[in-house]
């Protein structure tokens, strides 16, 4: 019986009783149904730095928050080698799955996380090994960079697990029940958010508590998918079997993957940027400050993110049966979806810029004022970002990851990153706070035009005949 066995009672809790399959034709309602379970597993995700921040930033103070802040962003950079594999092998899974070949995909499937884990586990010694001349390297001195390292050296204990975790957010779409992602986000999230309670507020560990609940929450989320798709509770089309790497496989998916991983560098390295630039302007105050645009942020791009992750290997599936109509609806679809979300995610920060400061720094009236104008400026970009994310991903799920990656590579580092540095020139510390927004339209030009442009480079035009 299910009830005797509490392993068994724990896989039937995280895997949901409707499933979402990838064939079949998606409408607006659809589309919806689909992508929530994987936007609810994405929100859950972001607990893991908003609830650090949270907890950090009132009960220990601006330095370790500004520490925080300061080295999340390298430790993404290393994290996001899971989104590569993910991202980009759930689409060379989805499309072999689309051809029909059941088999391949499997192996396929095991080969990519294999050797994610084992990339992984490299970059993972490598950074822990350079963790200090890094953190010198983005600006921290002092008590400062003693945080960063600690907290870092914390975390990166279960780096690989984080890496396992990032991919199965799209190969959980892939298998077809990302109700299980969901479910295990939250419970990843909670366990995060009782440690810190516990561990910050309660034993007064500080910043060493907060890295011990977020390294939590990271472990439960990785050791679990690779347990239930070695388990013969497994009831889902993709498993873990035996096979050989193959190189040129790999090779394919970490290409189809390079746009979500550039565009995570480029995220970080921007971050990166930003925090150079607000040391010099106001200090850590600025530091704080743009760490709770990060909070709020990766929220609202959770919505974003997780529509991505669960449309495109729909967009896959499609791509490998070679069903251009549903290609052409799928995209024009979600354009429109995109679009309406990104406005209502702007209209609620411009009218609770305040409250959204006050719960991080409610604490200090002219940090939380300097905090609300940010915010109000900073999320105008909202309203058309998902729609730039989205087409960076499109490309990804049709296999052609390096317009993908280009897509990526010139939304942050280019457009950002100039902007970042130029406009403050004429605009002071607003021009910081709008460098985001200034990028994003220029990364809307772009997508058109890339959208335009592979019209010659596909043999089915129609597919990116949006309107007929």
């Amino acid at each position: 019986m299910v009830g005797s066995d509490p392993a068994v009672f724990f896989c039937v809790n995280l895997q949901t009783e409707m499933k979402i399959e990838l064939s079949g034709s998606y409408g607006y309602r659809r589309m919806i149904r689909s992508s929530v379970p994987s936007i609810l597993m994405m929100l859950a995700t972001s607990v893991y730095s908003i609830v650090d921040g949270l907890f950090v930033s009132n009960f220990t103070g601006t330095t370790p928050f500004a520490a925080l802040n300061l080295i999340w962003p390298a430790i993404m950079i290393t994290g996001a080698i899971g989104l590569m594999f993910g991202t980009g092998g759930s689409a060379y899974v989805a499309m072999i799955l689309g051809q029909g070949d059941r088999e391949r995909a499997c192996r396929a499937f095991t080969m990519v996380v294999r050797t994610l884990f084992v990339v992984g586990v490299a970059a993972t010694v490598l950074f822990y090994i350079f963790i200090r001349p890094i953190c010198t390297l983005l600006g921290a001195d002092g008590q400062m960079l003693e945080y960063s390292v600690h907290y870092g050296r914390i975390v990166l204990l279960v780096m690989p697990l984080y890496m396992i975790q990032m991919a199965f957010h799209s190969l959980y779409m892939t298998a077809e029940i990302p109700q299980m992602g969901t479910r295990l986000s939250i419970i990843s999230g909670v366990t995060n958010i009782v440690l810190d309670a516990l561990l910050i507020v309660v034993l007064d560990w500080g910043l060493t508590g907060a890295a011990i609940a977020t390294a939590a929450g990271m472990a439960v989320g990785g050791i679990y998918p690779l347990y239930y798709f070695s388990s013969r509770r497994n009831t889902t089309h993709l498993r873990f079997v035996r096979t050989r790497t193959n190189g040129r496989s790999i090779l394919q998916v970490c290409t189809n993957g390079l746009s979500e991983y550039v565009g995570n560098i480029s995220l970080s390295v921007v971050s990166m940027c930003y925090n150079l630039q607000l040391m010099r302007l106001i200090g850590e105050d600025g530091v704080a400050v743009y760490g709770i645009l990060m909070y709020i942020g990766f929220v609202y791009a959770s919505v974003f993110i997780g529509f991505n992750l669960a449309i495109a290997p729909v967009i896959s599936y499609n791509y490998g049966a070679q069903n251009h109509d549903e290609l052409k609806r799928l995209l024009r679809k979600s354009l429109i979806l995109l679009f309406v979300a990104g406005s209502i995610l702007t209209l609620l920060s411009e009218v609770l810029s305040g409250p959204m400061a006050g719960i991080f720094v409610g604490y200090d009236v002219e940090l939380k004022a300097l905090t609300a104008h940010a915010i109000r400026l900073y999320m105008l970009s909202f309203m058309i970002c998902g729609i730039n994310m989205f087409v960076s991903a499109y490309f990804t799920a049709l296999n052609n990851g390096l317009v993908s990656a280009l897509a990526a590579f010139a939304r942050t580092l280019v457009f950002e990153l100039g902007a970042v540095f130029v406009l403050p020139l004429f605009l002071g510390l607003d021009g910081v706070w709008l460098a985001v927004d200034l990028a994003d339209v220029l990364a809307l030009i772009m997508s058109a035009i890339l959208l335009t442009a592979a019209k010659g480079s596909f043999k089915n035009a129609s597919l990116f005949s949006l309107w007929r």
